[in-house]
């Protein structure tokens, strides 16, 4: 490091309305500096950052850098003066909400913890919601400003979702995700009889947005490997339930996977059939019928493997006891 700043150094920091020197903690080392400008600088247009580095009004130790540019601890940041627009307050989550999370807990150590997500509960804000999972969380625990989302997990889908408490835990969670090193298994109920003999599916998926902004996934070749092991744990008269193993975590795999076998979940609105959808709904089927049952994962704060399991929800038990 070179020199010192001439205005005191923060280490944090909010939108800054004048030249700001922010300091790099053990924490936010070795994330990249547009990431870092992007997640401090809310209400910032994209192309704005990126155009503050180009220009070099973003300095790091006094120099310029460029956007892939890692930080490293000690470094000084130097943030110019940039208006930002305003936002409303983040809502506050209601005392059932707390209360709900807060038993949800199902394990925690000073890296991370697991929760075992509510169904309808988004796990964060945006397009039209205003407090996600990790926004009520977060005010919950306001002295854990760096609490992320590990991996995510759809809106109607319960089950076990992993955070990261510290920058450190989710880039090492992270990355035991992206070497295939984590568990993750689901319970899913899906049309018809499942066959036994269809122990994976192994077929790319593509990610494409509509002009009105949906997600939609299908296989293609043009997609990202994505595999899926699935094994039977019940078979009724017009539903099976399954189980099913992520070996990749691409977005809505369990859902087109089993939609490719012409089995689609119950109550599934974008890949599944809508007329078995309706009647099933009749026996309490009213969501998507996906539960993260389990997560497996090393914890960065002890090295040793954790194991979680996440108990069926009320209403999807219901409808196996209906069913049986």
């Amino acid at each position: 490091m070179t020199g010192k700043p001439q205005t005191p150094a923060l280490r944090g920091g909010q939108a800054p309305q004048k030249v700001r020197f922010i300091v790099i903690d053990k924490d936010t080392s070795g994330q990249r500096i547009d990431n870092f400008l992007l997640a401090r600088l809310k209400g910032v247009p994209k192309s704005r950052v990126y155009r503050l580095l180009r220009k070099g009004e973003v300095r790091v130790n006094k120099g310029r850098i460029r956007p892939d540019y890692r930080l490293c601890v000690e470094d000084v940041v130097r943030v110019p003066p940039i208006r930002v627009a305003e936002r409303e307050p983040t809502p506050v989550p209601g005392r059932d909400l707390r209360d709900r999370l807060a038993d949800n807990i199902l394990y925690e150590d000073e890296a991370c913890l697991v929760i075992n997500k509510p169904p309808g509960l988004a796990v964060h804000g945006g397009s039209g919601i205003n407090l996600g999972l990790v926004e009520a969380l977060r005010a919950m625990r306001p002295k854990e400003r760096r609490l992320e989302l590990v991996h995510r997990i759809d809106r109607d889908t319960s089950g076990c979702l992993l955070l990261a408490r510290k920058r450190s835990a989710l880039v090492a969670l992270q990355d035991q995700m992206r070497q295939r090193l984590t568990e993750k298994r689901y319970l899913a109920l899906v049309k018809g009889r499942w066959p036994n003999h269809c122990q994976e599916v192994n077929a790319p998926l593509l990610k494409t947005t509509t002009s009105s902004g949906e997600r939609i996934v299908r296989i293609s070749k043009q997609g990202k490997s994505a595999l899926t092991r699935f094994a039977v744990v019940q078979h009724f008269s017009e539903v099976s339930l399954i189980e099913a193993q992520l070996e990749t975590g691409r977005t809505h795999q369990i859902r087109v996977h089993c939609q490719s076998q012409g089995h689609p979940l119950v109550g599934d609105e974008k890949y599944g059939d809508d007329n078995f959808n309706q009647r099933f709904k009749k026996r309490g089927a009213g969501r998507l019928c996906l539960h993260a049952k389990t997560l497996g994962f090393r914890s960065p704060a002890t090295g040793e493997k954790v194991v979680v399991e996440a108990p069926l929800p009320a209403d999807l038990q219901g409808v196996l006891e209906r069913l049986a």
